[in-house]
């Protein structure tokens, strides 16, 4: 079993000016064996991330004999759901690792090859909505997902459903939508145009009210799920038929992977999304995809074009991403090289 010797993380950013940012985590067991997490910065603050890592997180888990992964969830307690899923998934890729096991193989996936969607964000013209919507089906993908908001939803969604008939639509509402009539209507509007979902309608912690839209309309409504009583409460409160699965919001592939397992026996069904914007997260979210109850396409690959930090690179060919089980772990190798050229902050423990 290998023995946790040491705790790298890097904080690192896109160069010439993009945005992303993640904290990189990289774990070294016995016999220079290592495990790589990754959390995405987009919708978290880094400083707090940070801190669970250097203070807490990291720290526990030194000197620590990783019998099996699960052994790292008092560890990743200590810490927000970014840092926890970062920390995990790098555990997780130690573990296989060190035991030449493919981190698909050992979640329980089935899959070989996964069928992916893609997501667009809120546009200014509904030409432009179209635009986008195009260049994802010619990329092959097979499932859109696109947001909405209240007085950008109809018409984005019309002008989408007549371009492509067949296209399986997820509707994207941010949370923006109240039990208003006004809103209601809209939302059985939006029923009308064969989506596949409407994600995300209400207030997440109002399960009641996701309970009573998804009696209302045809398609399935699919809460926020970010922990496991929220995903059972959700179940048995019949508020939703879809899960966006998420190890980077569940707080990594440990309790993805048991999310996994309570959706799948409730009759649900689920897509995965990745995390990130330097590939080991979404080389995460392909072993998790592989996993028998991912039955909707999954957005799992990076964006073509940008630079790749793992090899090869996590990308979708005509519409699919094959799930690499031929190697151990995450299945790539990451350019560590690159990596601490582009940190622009990082530390190591023991230090």
């Amino acid at each position: 079993m290998p023995q946790i010797h040491g705790c790298d993380a890097f904080r690192v950013a896109m160069p010439r000016g993009r945005r992303p940012e993640s904290v990189l985590v990289r774990l070294t067991g016995r016999d220079d064996a290592v495990g790589w997490g990754e959390a995405a910065l987009s919708a978290a603050d880094p400083e707090p991330v940070w801190a669970d890592i250097e203070e807490r997180m990291g720290p526990a888990l030194i000197g620590l004999d990783l019998e099996r992964p699960e052994d790292v969830s008092a560890a990743a307690e200590l810490g927000c759901p970014a840092a926890a899923a970062a920390i995990d998934m790098a555990c997780w890729d130690l573990w296989c690792r060190a035991r030449g096991l493919p981190l698909a193989h050992a979640l329980g996936g089935t899959r070989t090859s996964i069928v992916t969607g893609s997501r667009i964000g809120p546009e200014p013209l509904l030409e432009t909505v179209v635009t986008r919507v195009n260049q994802v089906v010619g990329a092959g993908h097979t499932r859109v997902t696109m947001a909405v908001r209240p007085g950008w939803d109809i018409e984005p969604v019309r002008a989408v459903r007549q371009a492509y008939p067949a296209l399986a639509v997820v509707a994207d509402a941010g949370h923006s939508y109240r039990e208003t009539p006004e809103h209601l209507a809209v939302l059985e509007g939006l029923d009308g145009y064969g989506l596949l979902a409407i994600e995300r309608p209400f207030p997440a912690d109002d399960l009641a009210a996701h309970a009573r839209l998804q009696r209302r309309i045809g398609a399935a409504v699919a809460p926020a799920v970010g922990d496991l009583d929220t995903l059972d409460a959700a179940i048995s409160g019949e508020a939703g038929r879809v899960l966006d699965l998420s190890a980077a919001r569940m707080g990594g592939l440990t309790a993805a992977r048991s999310a996994h397992d309570l959706a799948y026996a409730a009759g649900w069904d689920v897509w995965c999304t990745g995390t990130g914007s330097f590939g080991i997260g979404q080389a995460a979210a392909v072993a998790l995809a592989a996993l028998p109850g991912v039955t909707l396409p999954s957005e799992v690959s990076d964006p073509a074009g940008g630079p790749a930090f793992v090899s090869p690179p996590v990308r979708s060919t005509g519409g699919v991403v094959g799930v690499p089980y031929t190697q151990p772990g995450l299945g790539h190798e990451i350019d560590l090289a690159r990596i601490e050229r582009l940190a622009t902050r990082r530390l190591r423990i023991p230090a």
